[in-house]
């Protein structure tokens, strides 16, 4: 690998570790905001949709995509909007801290599905780590079981997460990353705004306090347009999976983040910091076990030849 590569991967990884701080004070702000997880991921989206226009205006940058590319991106976003819904969803009905962990399983469904999109060989080393990710997922079921539909529907947030993460990660190499976002927070204020129809959720019950305003400008700016293009940029160097790896230091993040500005709420049962552990000590230790495989089959090569 060249040095100018290690320097670009470096450099990636680093703007992940920034992004995936900035998404760990998402959670905060969802617990701070008082309307429904729905009409609060509405306003993100609109809000990120906005940003997002009035800088491609100021930039003069082209938007310019095909009709089949528009398509994709386009219900791309309502995977998206899904996942921040059941994200939200969790964290009203739960706590920061069940959601963050629970969004860690990134990682299992990531081992899954991306080699059955991407039509490759599921790695037994990633399916051993998704095994014990799955053993520390069960200790915080039986452990927090008053949090049952809580960690439901962060797992099923955690699922959409690794979803549109693949799908991107093929995107990136044809578009720039604005231009992904761009299309996605379109897709996702869409689909969310016909469901709000349908269901009549445009009601009273959506007006904004003036606490709710400013942290929903925060979350909508900062930790969405900001952090999601950055999230999608350095998918170019980045494969999914590291990227999914990196992002199960949300909950570390957010953890941490919880406890200082929410206190004893944060208070998890012991069983719950075993799963927690369980589950990020197998993020942490995929890494390191890979390096050492990928080393002994390249002395092993070198050897032969």
């Amino acid at each position: 690998m060249s040095f100018t590569r290690l320097s670009s991967l470096s450099k990636n990884l680093l703007i992940l570790h920034a992004t995936v701080f900035v998404w760990g004070f998402t959670g905060i702000l969802g617990a701070l905001i008082t309307v429904s997880a729905i009409h609060l991921v509405w306003y993100r989206v609109l809000i990120a949709f906005i940003t997002l226009y009035i800088y491609f205006k100021v930039s003069k940058t082209d938007l310019k995509v095909s009709r089949q590319s528009f398509i994709r991106l386009f219900f791309t976003g309502a995977i998206v909007g899904l996942h921040w819904i059941l994200f939200f969803q969790a964290i009203k009905i739960s706590t920061v801290s069940v959601t963050l962990v629970c969004l860690s399983s990134i990682t299992l469904f990531t081992a899954v599905l991306e080699p059955i999109i991407n039509r490759k060989r599921i790695s037994r080393l990633e399916i051993i780590i998704g095994l014990l990710i799955i053993s520390g997922i069960y200790m915080i079921f039986k452990f927090e079981n008053n949090y049952t539909l809580g960690i439901i529907c962060g797992l099923a947030s955690a699922f959409c997460a690794s979803l549109f993460s693949i799908i991107n990660s093929k995107q990136i190499k044809n578009r720039p990353a604005p231009v992904i976002s761009f299309y996605e927070m379109l897709g996702a204020s869409v689909w969310i705004s016909i469901y709000l129809a349908i269901s009549n959720g445009f009601n009273t019950s959506m007006i904004l306090s003036t606490s709710d305003l400013f942290y929903l400008l925060l979350l909508g700016t900062v930790c969405t347009s900001l952090a999601y293009v950055a999230g999608v940029a350095v998918m170019k160097e980045l494969t999914a999976f590291r990227v999914a790896l990196v992002t199960n230091l949300e909950p570390i993040y957010g953890i941490i983040l919880a406890f200082i500005f929410l206190g004893k709420k944060e208070q998890m049962t012991t069983g719950f910091y075993i799963g927690a552990f369980i589950i990020l000590g197998s993020i942490f230790l995929y890494p390191a076990i890979k390096n050492r495989i990928e080393l002994h089959k390249y002395r092993s090569k070198k050897q032969l030849k």
